[in-house]
């Protein structure tokens, strides 16, 4: 995954700060590096597979609340995953 085009699609379509998609590129890196998304749904975590994903959440939610419902979706039927959620007082 590209995390300097993840950024890039991050600002245009949610907005947020850099230092919020930056955390959350970052997330995104590690979720893939560490093959769980092959493993458990048997897809490659890609840019736009991220962005279809965080498209989903609520419309009110900020960029970190998008994220973090997303990972907890994924640790809600995989387990595990938690380890990805980014701490909105850090991003």
């Amino acid at each position: 995954m590209k995390r300097g085009r993840l950024e890039r699609e991050l600002e245009t379509q949610f907005g947020g700060d850099e230092q919020t998609r930056r955390a959350i590129s970052r997330q995104a890196r590690d979720l893939a590096d560490s093959g769980r998304i092959a493993a458990d749904f048997d897809y490659e975590l890609t840019v736009d597979t991220v962005i279809g994903h965080l498209t989903d959440a609520p419309d009110e939610h900020t960029l970190v609340e998008r994220w973090n419902w997303w990972v907890g979706s994924l640790d809600l039927s995989k387990g595990s995953y938690q380890r990805f959620q980014v701490r909105p007082d850090v991003a």
